[in-house]
């Protein structure tokens, strides 16, 4: 568990295709889809709950021990046998300004660690600034268009 000023937080993998994992990447692709359009639609890149399961992929979430209340998730997707890519981070509302999106980051990272993975690749979309700062301070280089999302504007890359 991490120390956070606000809070203990603990790091739990979980079950991609069951609560609270559906609620959080929901809220995640509610709230991008406000900036963007529908962001799950054919043509982009997938993050399908079997995308973030067993054997290749993850689910990380956050739990705010004082609530008891899941308060960020993600997850990592399998690429190719080194190199996987985070996919749908997501803070709630309520919990934002407390640092979690970097330790989600962090654990999400832990998380493709733990899966064998020495490459971790990340996008961000332009109306996201903040979210490409913090890749950009956590070690993210950019690279490519890796995964032709059409609604990215920044591909990062860090190795493991």
């Amino acid at each position: 568990m991490a120390r956070e000023d606000s809070g203990v937080i603990e790091i739990r993998t979980v079950p991609s295709d069951a609560e609270p994992a559906l609620s959080l990447v929901e809220a995640m692709v509610a709230e991008v889809s406000a900036l963007y359009g529908r962001i799950d639609v054919p043509g982009a890149p997938s993050a399908t709950p079997a995308d973030f399961g067993p054997p290749g992929g993850a689910f990380v979430v956050l739990v705010d021990d004082a609530t008891g209340v899941a308060v960020a998730g993600g997850g990592v997707k399998r690429l190719d046998d080194t190199a996987c890519e985070i996919k749908r981070m997501y803070v709630v509302p309520e919990a934002r300004g407390r640092g979690l999106a970097s330790q989600l980051l962090k654990a999400l990272e832990d998380a493709a660690r733990g899966l064998g993975y020495t490459i971790v690749r990340l996008d961000t979309g332009p109306q996201q600034p903040a979210a490409q700062a913090m890749y950009e301070r956590a070690g993210y280089a950019p690279i490519g268009n890796f995964n032709a999302n059409p609604f990215a504007s920044f591909w990062g890359e860090k190795a493991l």
